[in-house]
């Protein structure tokens, strides 16, 4: 067992750090207040070449492996919550099946715009009445001339306002349930496409999210994205776990913010003739929280590791995800513990880490639907 990173993905570290604190926190309680998509800061961030992390190099990418990646998404979350979850949907989920599935046409149509950061991508799952269940997807796709006519409304998606083009989820044959979804392209421009209701979230701000909306929009037959229809539910795994681990890393980077920043307040905050470090209590919860955190990374990158050798770890990456989120939500309710009342103060950075720590229970799937999923799983292990 070996735990430690190679000497380029430590390099590599270094430098997205460096951009990290340079580029982006600066910005961070701007882009935090003004809670709309910080096109300045995305135009600089684009320029450096981080938006083709997980695309080959041919189409401008850096053909990075999984493990090299979540290093980027964990060094980013430190700077801002909503710009990385921007900047992550472009990266992982809005490009992934244009990347995989796309034809040479739409990879240089799409694909090599979006890498610059001249075209922002999404991808659409949710909707109204369906979330983890993709089981109920109401959204549809009928055969219609060489193409396919899509109809129905998706909520919920991350830079869905902003975006020129759009990775859809929809129902080929709903008799069949899950095995009847497939994925398709929708570009911006598409007649019947549109947008509706932009959702204010609690936190996560600098990420727009909105509603987008199909009304008899006709895609050619290019624009379906998978190994024929029905496949889309086998081809959502692996995305989704690399989501899952992006999502507990990212809980990591914004649990060890908010208890840093604890930590230098403690050594100065004096009570009672001492500064509140020299409290049992409040070592108590450094010491607990530093239990939590190294478990909860090392799970994290565990789960990486097996994505990258290709092993089954469906269940490793739920298990990362939703022990890494509840870890970072118990980390920032301690935080603000230890700043007390100054932690409802707007000009402290612990009720930003607060709000945004809520953010990580939903993406990736919910909990409670997690923990039936993996709590189902362990029965079935018997002995083992």
């Amino acid at each position: 067992m070996d735990f430690r990173f190679t000497q380029e993905q430590e390099f590599f570290r270094a430098a997205v750090r460096d951009t990290v604190d340079r580029l982006i926190r600066p910005k961070t309680q701007a882009v935090d207040e003004a809670d709309d998509f910080p096109r300045e800061l995305w135009k600089e961030f684009a320029a450096l070449g981080y938006l083709g992390l997980r695309h080959p190099e041919r189409y401008g990418g850096m053909d990075a492996d999984v493990l090299t990646s979540m290093i980027f998404y964990e060094e980013l979350a430190r700077g801002s919550c909503g710009f990385s979850m921007t900047v992550t949907m472009q990266i992982l989920m809005g490009t992934y099946f244009v990347g995989r599935f796309g034809s040479e046409a739409i990879k240089q149509r799409v694909l090599v715009p979006a890498i610059k950061g001249e075209k922002i991508g999404t991808i659409c799952f949710t909707e109204d009445q369906s979330g983890s269940d993709l089981g109920g997807t109401r959204t549809t796709a009928v055969r219609k001339d060489n193409g396919w006519l899509l109809n129905g409304r998706k909520m919920w998606v991350t830079n869905g306002p902003i975006c020129d083009f759009c990775t859809v989820l929809a129902t080929t044959d709903p008799s069949k349930g899950m095995e009847g979804l497939s994925f398709f392209l929708v570009e911006d421009g598409t007649p019947g496409f549109g947008r509706g209701q932009i959702i204010k979230k609690l936190g996560s701000h600098g990420s727009v999210t909105g509603e987008l909306i199909f009304d008899n929009v006709w895609v050619p037959d290019e624009n379906l994205l998978g190994e024929g229809p029905g496949n889309g539910v086998k081809l959502t795994t692996a995305i989704l776990n690399e989501v899952r681990v992006m999502t507990a890393l990212s809980a990591c980077a914004i649990a060890n913010e908010a208890m840093g920043d604890a930590r230098k307040y403690a050594q100065e905050r004096v009570a009672f003739g001492k500064p509140i470090a020299q409290y049992q209590l409040i070592r108590g919860k450094f010491g607990s929280h530093w239990a939590w955190y190294e478990a909860a990374r090392l799970l994290a990158y565990k789960a990486a590791w097996m994505i990258e050798e290709k092993q089954e770890c469906q269940h490793e990456c739920m298990l990362a995800k939703m022990f890494a989120a509840e870890m970072c939500l118990s980390a920032v309710d301690e935080a603000s513990r230890i700043y007390g009342g100054n932690s409802f103060a707007m000009e402290y950075a612990q009720q930003r880490y607060f709000r945004d720590a809520r953010f990580l229970l939903f993406g990736g799937g919910c909990h409670e639907v997690l923990l039936n999923t993996l709590g189902a799983a362990y029965l079935r292990r018997g002995g083992k």
